[in-house]
């Protein structure tokens, strides 16, 4: 019997889970550079926010689900506090660091 493929985004969805997965997620996300970095931030955003299940990072972070889901999508254009609530809801918090090597 041929094993069966899981889809990728389920495989995907599972390991985004684990906070220290998507912290590398979001993290190589936007070490990448270039054209369309927001869009692609906010799409793994989202990702991570289908993760852990929308309705309720919607709820944690006091934002409808509707208004969660503009947020993420690539038109999206979150305010600092609004992108701040989502992330505080999934566990994260944005940093900051100095691009200079030590």
């Amino acid at each position: 019997m041929p094993r069966k493929m899981k889809k990728y985004e389920d495989d995907l969805l599972t390991r985004l889970k684990d906070q220290d997965y998507a912290v590398e997620y979001l993290n190589a996300v936007l070490e990448d550079t270039g054209d369309e970095q927001q869009e692609r931030f906010l799409m793994a955003l989202k990702d991570v926010a289908k993760a852990h299940g929308v309705a309720n990072v919607a709820n944690e972070s006091e934002v409808t689900r509707e208004a969660l889901y503009r947020i993420l999508s690539d038109k999206g254009n979150p305010e600092l506090a609004t992108l701040l609530s989502v992330l505080a809801a999934l566990g994260l918090k944005i940093r900051i660091s100095t691009d200079i090597a030590s």
